[in-house]
């Protein structure tokens, strides 16, 4: 519970998240832990997520009720290596930055709010530079810092290996000649409103907020660089998947109970092209002589006739299913990877972009799973890489040892004593008494 000691006129704290369930459900764990302190939390989203927000207890603002984020995801896209950032740029990231700045504006307590920010959520960044009201950012993926020391893997570059030039250069032409020129003439044009100075290298210097920078992932995972900004905080994982709000039905419970533990597929919760993912998932299946278990809330991507033992369901919380499960075969999103670490299971990722690749690398660099790009995701070369997850004694022991390292650490506990400490140091500066 804060206290007017422990946090000095904190009373109100305003999340902000765009993009899929991957991106709020973080923050929608992140807000019921912050209410558990005796805060007052709204989030800020899509309108899809209404009912989970309002379901947790977190009130709920859509800043842009009109945008159908079902339909947004029926563009295929999002899912191009190369195209599908400009994709969500356009699609999502754009169209909220004045809807997102309005919001935080129309909804905060004067003197009592301070904000955190997902990744995307420009607006939030520029009420910070327009106003007195704090933001700490919030990054969940190591691919989203830039550095010249160890970068994430990134499609058609090399910036995570050569020389220290070679690195700075690509960056340097990924950020002026692709991410600037993608982002730069709206977000200017907005900030030149409010009489600011155009920003330029966003990606790399502007969008992270200068107070504070929570990356939710853990040291071990993804070590902090000497060159990430000096305001970052590592947190570890939120490890949130919509407990409390939806549990297993009666159906999913029998299915557990009556066999042995399930093999697992998700190609990502805003995923409606997923129909080749879920035909190579149910021949692996039954390659394998495998149980599994489909989760998708967009039904028609499943194949009509499941042989016995294959199961398809909406959702199921990850932290109950894949305890119960004996491996997670996903896209590569932070959430999914993060969860199947927690359970010791190995999982196997089919990157499609964004930070899929990198995650995928640093799931092989552990030792707990295997990626296999899309032009190869059939069902015999997944059963292969399956057979050969379950049956290697030393992926299971890597995979135990990494799910004992998670246990020891609440990464959501942590990032609410960062954004605590946020607070702190704001209303300790003259700018922010």
């Amino acid at each position: 519970m804060c206290t007017d000691a422990e946090s000095p006129g904190l009373t109100h704290i305003i999340l902000c998240a765009v993009g899929s369930s991957g991106d709020v459900h973080p923050f929608v764990g992140l807000g019921r832990a912050l209410r558990q302190r005796g805060y007052r939390v709204t989030l800020i989203t899509a309108g899809y997520f209404r009912n989970l927000v309002e379901q947790a207890g977190l009130e709920f603002v859509d800043p842009l009720p009109q945008v159908d984020f079902r339909e947004m995801i029926r563009n295929p896209l999002i899912w191009h290596p190369l195209q599908g950032p400009r994709t969500i740029i356009d699609l999502a990231v754009r169209p909220l930055l004045e809807p997102i700045y309005r919001s935080i504006l129309d909804h905060q307590t004067p003197g009592q709010t301070l904000v955190c920010g997902s990744s995307l959520a420009l607006g939030a960044r520029v009420v910070q530079e327009t106003t007195d009201i704090p933001l700490v950012s919030v990054h969940l993926a190591p691919a989203l810092f830039r550095s010249d020391f160890e970068g994430p893997r990134v499609p058609g570059l090399s910036v995570h290996r050569g020389p220290a030039w070679l690195r700075r250069l690509q960056w340097w032409l990924v950020d002026t000649l692709v991410a600037d020129r993608m982002i730069c003439p709206w977000l200017n044009a907005f900030r030149a409103g409010f009489g600011l100075p155009p920003a330029s290298r966003v990606t790399r210097g502007w969008m992270h907020s200068p107070l504070r920078l929570v990356a939710m992932f853990p040291e071990w995972f993804a070590p902090l660089q000497p060159d990430w900004p000096p305001q970052t905080r590592l947190t570890g994982f939120p490890l949130y998947s919509e407990e409390g709000v939806i549990e297993p039905t009666p159906a999913v419970i029998r299915f557990i109970e009556e066999g042995s533990p399930p093999l697992v597929f998700t190609p990502g919760s805003a995923n409606v092209f997923g129909r080749n993912f879920f035909a190579a998932a149910v021949d692996a299946c039954s390659r394998l002589g495998q149980r599994g278990l489909l989760l998708t809330r967009f039904p028609d991507q499943v194949p009509e006739s499941l042989p016995a033992g294959v199961r398809h369901v909406d959702f199921v919380p990850f932290r109950w299913l894949l305890q119960r499960s004996a491996l997670l075969v996903h896209h590569g999103g932070i959430g999914s990877m993060s969860q199947a670490l927690a359970a010791g299971v190995p999982q196997v990722i089919m990157p499609m972009g964004f930070d899929q690749f990198d995650n995928a690398a640093r799931v092989e660099r552990l030792g707990v799973g295997k990626s296999l790009l899309p032009k190869r995701f059939r069902g015999a070369a997944l059963a292969t890489l399956i057979g050969g997850l379950l049956d290697d004694a030393a992926v299971a022991s890597r995979c135990r040892d990494v799910a004992a390292r998670l246990a020891e650490n609440d990464g959501l506990t942590r990032a609410c004593d960062e954004v605590e400490a946020a607070w702190h140091e704001h209303a300790s500066t003259p700018s922010g008494a």
